[in-house]
């Protein structure tokens, strides 16, 4: 085997190395998970729940969020999503609580998107739903939100899992973030953002690693042409 071959050869295989790395990490990645705006404590946040479709077989047609009791966000409103209809169901607090004036004697206690005829999440595709929250209970607290996506079979998987003490994931981790200091003191009342904030605009990771999976494997292809062609043109 000629010394460009080896080389062609090597690339390739480094390459491809480097795929079945990347790929998995992928595959871990493609859960149900919750992307928060901000994190503030007392301070609104749109969070951006990510749902993609993990059947071959049949496609997401609802998707519930329980959203926490034991530190209730008291304003929860949803952003329209086309062919999805959204409903917030409301529990009973313990004890009444006073919101900016108003007193409250339940909260928000579940997000449901349902979808609408032809507008499910098929294989292969997956859809953002946004919910402005707030406020935001004190900074350390992990807000745990367990998901429930309902398939077309029938199916249910509960997003719900909690992380055990070695750190490793479960198999359905439930989405979470925690809460973070405020930046300044004596802040004011907390404005609730607009439900057009750029959840959107959130970076989809599982999106780059396949990105980075192709340039990749773009790259090896590149080198083995370019190899193979000149050889071609040493051996003419």
């Amino acid at each position: 085997m000629s010394s460009i071959h080896r080389r062609a050869r090597v690339a390739s295989i480094a390459v491809t190395g480097l795929a079945l790395v990347v790929l998995p990490a992928a595959a871990a990645s493609a859960h149900v998970h919750i992307d928060p705006d901000e994190t503030t404590a007392g301070g609104f946040t749109v969070l951006t729940v990510r749902v993609p479709n993990e059947s071959v077989a049949a496609a997401t047609s609802k998707v519930v969020v329980d959203l926490p009791t034991d530190t209730p966000l008291l304003s929860v409103s949803t952003r329209p999503v086309p062919g999805w209809t959204a409903s917030v169901a409301t529990a009973p607090l313990p004890e009444p609580v006073d919101f900016y004036g108003t007193t409250l004697t339940e909260a928000p206690a579940t997000v449901t998107w349902t979808a609408e005829p032809g507008n499910e999440i098929a294989d292969g595709q997956f859809q953002q739903f946004e919910i402005s929250v707030g406020p935001l209970p004190e900074a350390g607290t992990e807000l745990v939100l367990p998901t429930h996506q309902t398939y077309t079979d029938g199916t249910v998987v509960d997003w719900a899992d909690a992380t055990p003490p070695s750190g490793e994931e479960p198999g359905h981790p439930a989405p979470a973030f925690t809460t973070t200091a405020a930046e300044t003191q004596g802040q004011s009342h907390p404005t609730e953002p607009s439900s057009g904030s750029a959840g959107a605009e959130t970076s989809d990771p599982v999106a780059r690693v396949f990105g980075l999976a192709g340039v990749l494997l773009g790259a090896g292809a590149l080198v083995v042409a370019l190899v193979s062609a000149r050889r071609r043109r040493v051996d003419a």
